[in-house]
């Protein structure tokens, strides 16, 4: 299964806010033995919205969206997703349920507006929010979350550990070295030989500028094909006379 991250907001594309969505998830997948398919990044514009939805619920991928889902004129995800799925949005009751507690111990009132914060489209079951209670929404493998790092991440968090505890895989690895004294083009048949001996396995060649100049040419995906793939790249190193370090 693909896992990718929808990240919601004007704020974002213009540089109001710097993104921290995508290096934390990172980081939880990567701690789950996990890696993050794709990300997009969408400002709020109700037309790329809906294709955006449209195009990921076709899809079998497991998607996080963050942004979105308050209560101003602004957040648009929960009707966009409503319309990619051709249902309607309504109160939900649990949440309705959850909102009115929110209010009750903040002494907040609320208004219709207010109300906004638990309509979701219909069928959408609830992610628990630790910070406010207020929830966030699900369905089918779409989870999404208000743009708040400290509500997302948790929301996040509790998606992963309760609703897809079995796609943790402790066998997901990474590995890489440093190449010395050779240009990528000079190692790209290496890394097509490489790929197509392990095809479960995927290489990955980033070139570091700095002084001395050098390449880090990995490989990431089941443990013992990493092994055997970086095994192969050393010797095939080797014999090319090219040199290389090992990465901690």
């Amino acid at each position: 299964m693909k896992i990718g991250l929808i990240l919601v907001g004007d704020e974002i594309l213009s540089g109001r806010r710097v993104d921290r969505h995508m290096p934390r998830v990172v980081e939880m997948l990567r701690t789950r033995g996990l890696c993050l398919s794709w990300v997009r990044i969408l400002g709020d514009e109700p037309e790329a919205l809906v294709a955006c939805f449209r195009s990921t619920f076709a899809s079998s991928d497991l998607v996080f969206s963050t942004g979105g889902i308050g209560a101003t004129p602004d957040d648009l995800t929960r009707a966009a997703v409503a319309q990619a799925l051709g249902r309607p949005t309504e109160r939900h009751p649990q949440g309705v349920t959850l909102l009115q507690k929110f209010a009750r111990e903040t002494g907040r009132e609320l208004t219709p507006e207010r109300y906004r914060l638990v309509e979701f489209p219909r069928g959408s079951e609830l992610i628990p929010n630790p910070y406010n209670g207020i929830p966030g929404f699900r369905i089918d493998h779409h989870h999404f979350v208000p743009g708040f790092p400290e509500m997302a991440w948790p929301m996040l968090e509790w998606v992963l550990d309760n609703l897809y505890p079995d796609l943790q895989d402790a066998q997901y690895s990474e590995s890489s070295l440093l190449v010395y004294g050779a240009n990528e083009s000079r190692i790209i048949p290496l890394m097509e030989a490489v790929m197509g001996q392990y095809p479960g396995v995927r290489l990955f060649s980033l070139p570091i500028l700095e002084s001395p100049p050098r390449i880090e040419l990995g490989a990431k995906g089941p443990l013992l094909e990493v092994k055997a793939a970086i095994a192969a790249i050393k010797a095939r190193l080797s014999s090319m006379g090219v040199d290389w370090q090992r990465q901690d």
